[in-house]
């Protein structure tokens, strides 16, 4: 009963925050952002453990939120890739993805090889991968809120998606190295569509339910449920097999604003005692991991968009590079995962949470806007 309660207070609290944003003329993620750094962690300290008796990290790991979590996880992912799953590997989206990818990966490692505490080699990669990341979810959510061209947001999701497609499946081949089994059932369970499809089914919902099953069973099972969700739906593209949600739209959109998008950001933030970190902080370690990410990846950004349009103004370039260092939810997923496994301490997982949150924060904070011209409305170079 305890745990209902305070997980009611949670809710309670970012519908709250995503209704006074709304005045102000915030899209709800910003908000729901801005109500994880500012509110969480004081109604975990202040009220959890005097009232609930019970701190905030013990509340987010009974098997009722774990399970509810994987559900979430499976109905945001689905929707958001789902919504471009018509995935084209152009060569302006691998141009900006490769850059995108490789320069904060490069730099995540060497941060982790020399400047850290010495790392198991799981956990080097692992620190690579997380400055590389961009959080679809989040992406997709801030560009549909400020109302980018849909042709400019198509290719920078396509970008994201490959750059996070490289990331877990190159976290899935070395997790695998380990334990097999958590990059073999995955693959295999996202070959589902072949004997759907030998049955004859063509509705849209009899591929989109098996989807939203098995996402929350294999994050349940510590199993990569993002590779999963990522190559089930490319081999529905390839396949060209419809794919919808098992919700009508408006269920579908009270969902994600109530409780999707709140719960993940929730059980990310409430997942460590930041209490016990902050004791003795070490703010060498915390300034690193707020500084050196963001700005490998928006060089790494940079380098991707000139490259794949070197004609692009500056400014929208920058305005891109910033889009695309986003981090969010799939972060926060990734964080847990690593946290979960034990490959990242409690300082590494605050100061790459408050990381993560910072750079999604920041186009709102920069007042970032959609471009007046669309870039696929301009010229088209000649190759």
């Amino acid at each position: 009963m305890q745990t209902l309660t305070f997980w009611l207070a949670v809710l309670a609290l970012f519908a709250l925050a995503t209704r006074v944003g709304r005045r102000f003329g915030m899209i709800p993620v910003v908000s729901q952002l801005l109500a994880a750094i500012a509110c969480l962690t004081p109604l975990a300290l202040w009220l959890a453990e005097p009232v609930w008796g019970a701190s905030a990290a013990q509340l987010t790991h009974t098997p009722a939120i774990e399970l509810l979590y994987g559900v979430c996880f499976a109905l945001l992912l689905g929707h958001i890739l789902g919504d471009v799953v018509d995935l084209r590997v152009d060569s302006r989206s691998l141009r900006i993805a490769l850059p995108s990818f490789a320069v904060p990966f490069c730099c995540g490692v060497a941060c982790a090889a020399w400047l850290l505490p010495p790392q198991p080699w799981l956990s080097v990669l692992s620190l690579g991968l997380l400055f590389a990341i961009t959080a679809i979810p989040v992406l997709y959510l801030y560009l549909q809120g400020i109302g980018y061209p849909p042709d400019d947001t198509r290719r920078l999701l396509h970008a994201a998606i490959l750059m996070d497609l490289i990331g877990w499946s190159v976290f899935g081949v070395a997790q695998g190295s380990l334990q097999p089994g958590t990059l073999f059932w995955p693959l295999m369970a996202a070959l589902l569509p072949l004997p759907l499809r030998a049955l004859g089914l063509r509705n849209g919902v009899a591929y989109g339910l098996p989807f939203f099953v098995l996402m929350p069973l294999l994050h349940l099972y510590t199993l990569n449920a993002l590779v999963f969700g990522i190559a089930y739906l490319l081999v529905l593209a390839s396949l060209r097999l419809p794919f919808r949600l098992p919700l009508p739209m408006p269920l579908w959109r009270a969902l994600q604003d109530g409780l999707c998008v709140p719960l993940i950001l929730a059980v990310g933030v409430l997942r460590v005692d930041m209490r016990a970190v902050f004791e003795q902080p070490d703010w060498a370690l915390l300034a690193l991991l707020l500084l050196a990410p963001p700005a490998s990846k928006v060089a790494g950004n940079w380098l991707g968009l000139h490259w794949a349009t070197p004609s692009q103004p500056a400014t929208a370039k920058w305005r891109e590079s910033l889009l695309l260092n986003i981090r969010g939810l799939t972060e926060i997923v990734f964080l847990n995962l690593l946290f979960q496994q034990a490959l990242i301490d409690a300082t590494l997982y605050v100061g790459l949470l408050l990381m993560s949150l910072f750079c999604t924060l920041l186009p709102a904070l920069l007042g970032l806007r959609a471009p007046t011209v669309p870039l696929s409305m301009q010229p088209k170079e000649t190759p």
